[in-house]
């Protein structure tokens, strides 16, 4: 793998819209369509014109159902958000918009040689059978999933909803082992940085046989532990102890009093201690420089994001979806275009500004009513105005000069004979 940008994506990103359209793809959108439509034959009837195959057409629901709220909720100042009401809420929906979302991560971006895995709580504390409480998350509550992304970039390269405990046979043996290699699968030549729920010596092994290391801190109960590097009493603060296999090497870092830290790594084959005041060992360091990948996904989302109040979890999701493409976008577009926007550090929030008024223009250009507040009716009138002068008129067609003023004021069909 070349890390980076995919082919496929370097031949179709163009522009920000056509990057962001780059994990959104027809099939999907058609999904989501189908699902609006249903929805709005539920609530609003069948509208029986006959031409559910045209493309604008198949658009009739979403469109008459902003219609619909923005007549609605104009006391409120703003129309509710589609998608709120449409047929998206029901899990059978998502799922197939999930599946071929998640199959588009992979196809468009290559991973450098560092990978974190790691779990990413999507804020949410209505219903849910597999909502989660974990107090060190900010959220505390919400959806968990698995990812595995980019540890310099953050992409997401791979993902999946923890939807619960499995309901016969018991609780799911070894899950963080599971979770590694499925997020994994594909990867060959890189390292894998996880904390210590999926690190285990079977997990190192396995990797192996792919040709993936990992470096990943280690709980003290592990069976395969030596009890020399479990021990902690009188040891001097920043001392390091060292156990190899022909495969593995385990460290025992001691960096405060009785605070044992121990890491596992198939990356490193020496007990190489740094310079520095505090002695880390380098497979700390390296674990320290790494894993830190998917926390950044969701500092910078959580920093500018789509999610709206809602009390659907698939809804939760969906917006999920939008901002973790939203984000893989700009991490390709800033890739493909490295001299845009030259010293600047808002280009994350210039390139979510620029591709919002992206989506948003052509259903502006056709809107037939003005919103009920001032400045979003300016807006309105100033993009169609645009729109307007940017379009040549009807009849605007090349004429010879001296024919010009002899045209007729009915013209007849033009006869080929």
């Amino acid at each position: 793998m070349r890390p980076g940008p995919t082919r496929q994506a370097v031949g179709q990103a163009r522009d920000i819209l056509s990057t962001f359209r780059l994990f959104f793809t027809p099939e999907i959108e058609d999904i989501i369509l189908e699902m609006t439509n249903l929805e709005g034959v539920r609530k609003y009837g069948a509208r029986g014109d006959g031409d559910d195959g045209d493309d604008d057409h198949r658009r009739h629901y979403a469109d008459d159902h902003e219609n619909h709220e923005n007549h609605e909720d104009r006391d409120r100042g703003a129309a509710r958000r589609p998608l709120e009401s449409d047929g998206l809420h029901r899990p059978e929906s998502l799922q197939r918009v999930w599946d071929k979302w998640v199959e588009r991560l992979p196809l468009l971006y290559n991973p450098g040689p560092d990978v974190t895995v790691d779990e990413q709580l999507v804020p949410f504390r209505g219903r849910c059978p597999f909502r989660q409480y974990i107090p060190s998350k900010p959220a505390k509550y919400g959806i968990k999933t698995w990812v595995a992304c980019d540890s310099k970039s953050s992409y997401a390269w791979k993902m999946q909803v923890y939807t619960g405990k499995a309901t016969c046979g018991g609780p799911e043996k070894n899950q963080g082992m599971r979770v590694v290699l499925d997020l994994t699968q594909g990867l060959r030549g890189h390292n894998v940085t996880c904390d210590n729920f999926f690190t285990s010596y079977e997990l190192a092994r396995q990797l192996l046989t792919r040709n993936v290391t990992v470096v990943g801190t280690v709980r003290k109960n592990k069976p395969e532990l030596p009890q020399a590097l479990l021990a902690s009493k009188d040891r001097l603060l920043f001392s390091s102890k060292f156990a190899f296999t022909s495969t593995t090497a385990l460290v025992s870092y001691l960096a405060k009093k009785n605070k044992n830290v121990l890491l596992l790594s198939t990356l490193h084959t020496e007990a190489h201690v740094s310079r520095r005041q505090d002695k880390k060992p380098a497979i700390v360091l390296d674990y320290n420089s790494n894993k830190g990948g998917v926390d950044n996904l969701d500092k910078v989302i959580g920093t500018y994001s789509c999610r709206r109040m809602t009390a659907r979890w698939p809804l939760v999701i969906f917006h999920n979806i939008l901002d973790v493409s939203s984000y893989n976008a700009f991490v390709i577009w800033r890739e493909l275009n490295p001299t845009w926007m030259p010293g600047k550090r808002n280009k994350r929030r210039v390139f979510l500004e620029q591709l919002g008024k992206a989506l948003v223009t052509p259903f502006i250009q056709r809107r037939a009513r003005l919103p009920r507040t001032e400045a979003s009716a300016a807006l309105v009138k100033a993009v169609q105005r645009a729109t307007y002068r940017d379009q040549p008129p009807a009849d605007h067609a090349p004429q010879h000069r001296t024919t010009q003023h002899h045209r007729p004021k009915h013209p007849t069909p033009h006869n080929p004979q």
